[in-house]
Parts: structure tokens; sequence; C-alpha cells
């Protein structure tokens, strides 16, 4: 997530929100079934697929529903590969998948704001949590705080779509209505406005098909 094309995502308390956040797209993702922004790091596409693997001041609750959803034709190379990636888990099914791409997308924007790095821990693939906490570290460094709030996602797509052995990679682009902005620690705003910004973000999700642990994690996020 890059400089201005990506969105910007007590101690118990925390920690009960972030196993709720956890446990909540365990039972979603992993069911087999403008203006300049706040930065957000930037992971591109690797070359060869990982192992299996803050809140901003954050509101991550959908405000309004995805209002469009789009997956591929089941005759095209993603659609075959998806196909594919069915063989392997029959309760994948692309438009579920979407469903819950959209809830981990709410979820992640939040806990990066907030700089939850225990929900981003169990969500993210090694290098993207890594970028993650680089950017958390130098935001809390410079006594900023940050703000994000999904006004509305207005489509959803799966993009493209991969398998290596067992290992899936799915790859969805998100248009979605977002506020952003970061404050010092005197609380003026130093990146970002309170006006609305249309953004567009191409992430990829990774999981291994073949393990038992059903959660998808994101392994790169970039503007698109």
């Amino acid at each position: 997530m890059g400089a201005t094309g990506s969105f910007p995502v007590d101690l118990v308390l925390l920690g009960l929100v972030a196993a709720f956040l956890v446990l909540r797209l365990r039972g979603i993702l992993g069911r087999r079934t403008g203006f300049e922004r706040p930065v957000m790091p930037q992971q591109p596409p690797r070359a060869q697929p990982a192992g299996p693997g803050p809140i901003i001041e954050g509101k991550a609750e959908p405000v309004a529903p995805t209002r469009s959803a789009a997956v591929p034709d089941p005759t095209s190379p993603t659609g075959k590969v998806l196909a594919a990636m069915r063989g392997i888990d029959r309760n994948l099914y692309p438009a579920g998948f979407l469903g819950g791409a959209e809830q981990a997308f709410r979820m992640i924007v939040a806990a990066f704001a907030s700089g939850d790095r225990v929900a981003l821990r169990t969500l993210l693939a090694d290098d993207t949590y890594n970028a993650f906490e680089h950017a958390i570290v130098a935001r809390e460094a410079a006594g900023q705080v940050q703000t994000s709030e999904i006004r509305t996602i207005e489509s959803m797509s799966i993009e493209a779509a991969d398998l290596r052995g067992s290992v899936a990679s799915i790859a969805v682009r998100i248009v979605s209505d977002q506020v952003n902005l970061t404050r010092d620690k005197d609380g003026r705003i130093v990146i970002g406005a309170e006006g609305v910004t249309e953004i567009t973000d191409l992430w990829t999700f990774e999981r291994d098909l073949r393990q038992p642990d059903p959660t998808w994690r994101l392994v790169a996020a970039r503007s698109a």
C-alpha cells in the first residue's frame, strides 16, 4: 500500500478486541464454503509463494454493503485456476471468498491505523507484517495518530489466481471511499484530509489449501 495510492488499517481490552477480529476473520475468510493519504506500507506481489503464515483510531465496521462484487467467468484462465483450487478444497467458492475478503480488508485497515500488532500478526504473512510494523513504529516515534474510516466499498473483484501445489493465491481489486488522515501530537492534520477519497487497492491473499488452518493471509498490497 503505497504513499498516495493506498489507504493508508487498556492492553487487556485491546487483546480482547484483537481476539474477536481474528475469530471473525477465521469464520469468514476461513470458512470452507483526491487528497494525500496516510502512508500504508506497500508490498508488491511475490514471485514465490510464502509459507503459512493497526486498530486505526479506527472504524472497521461495515457502513454500507459492497455495491458490486465480480467473480471471473469459469471458462477464463483465472476461473479455471479457481476451479482447480476447489478441486483441493471443495468448499471454496469465489463469491464466498469475496465476502470474506471484504471483512478482512475492513479489519486490516482498522488494525493498521490503530497500531494493533496482535491482530495484524495473525492476519498477515511474515514479510507483509514486517512492512506494516516498520510503518507503525515510524508513526509512533513521530507521535502521530492515524484515523481511517471506510465509508463504502464500491466494488470488489477477483483479478487473478495462482496455484502452486496446494498453495493458493487470490488477488482482489478493491475500490472504496475512505476518510484518512494523520494528526501530530498537537492534534494538527499533517497528512490527509477530512474529505472522502476514492481509493483503489490490489490485495493478494494466500493459503495452503491442504493445511488445517483455514485463514487466508495478506501477502501483498499495492495501489492499483
